[in-house]
């Protein structure tokens, strides 16, 4: 025998249905799932990788050429989108690379420009140096990358 189900317990199913939709990723609507934890990069917890463990390159191989010296403007750098990677030049021979997600809301930063890393979307700015906040919203510097510079050439490490 079936218990007919009120019409309150069939409006709470739907309304938990609702909310874990709620909380999927954008990407959810391309895989068909929901997810169930937050994905947003500036919620997540920031991943420590320890000197000597391998770090994962935005799912390129590891050792491609980002750019040669000769590209990355002295005082400035270039943002290589693809890669989620930035490649500064703060004093000369000096490289340094991070992240190109903001802090604030993932963003990809768009340029390098009078000495900032420049996100479009609410015009965070962080110095070409360390990535440290200039000017916000932008919550924390943006996390360093490993590179490798050697002949000429910047690899992601």
């Amino acid at each position: 025998m079936t218990t007919p189900t009120s019409r309150r317990a069939v409006l709470a199913a739907a309304a938990g249905t609702a909310a874990l939709t709620g909380c999927g990723s954008s990407d959810d609507k391309k895989s068909g799932g929901t997810s169930a934890t937050p994905t947003h990069p500036a919620t997540s917890p920031p991943v420590a990788f320890a000197p000597d463990t391998p770090q994962a390159s935005s799912g390129s191989p590891r050792g491609d050429v980002l750019a040669k010296t000769s590209e990355i403007p002295l005082g400035g750098g270039k943002v290589f989108a693809a890669k989620k990677v930035v490649v500064t030049q703060p004093a000369a021979g000096t490289f340094k690379a991070f992240s190109a997600i903001c802090t604030h809301q993932g963003c990809t930063v768009k340029d390098v420009a009078n000495g900032t890393i420049n996100c479009p979307c609410h015009g965070s700015k962080y110095q070409v140096a360390d990535a440290k906040v200039v000017a916000g919203p932008a919550p924390r510097p943006l996390p360093a990358e490993r590179i490798t510079v050697e002949n000429g050439s910047i690899r992601l490490a």
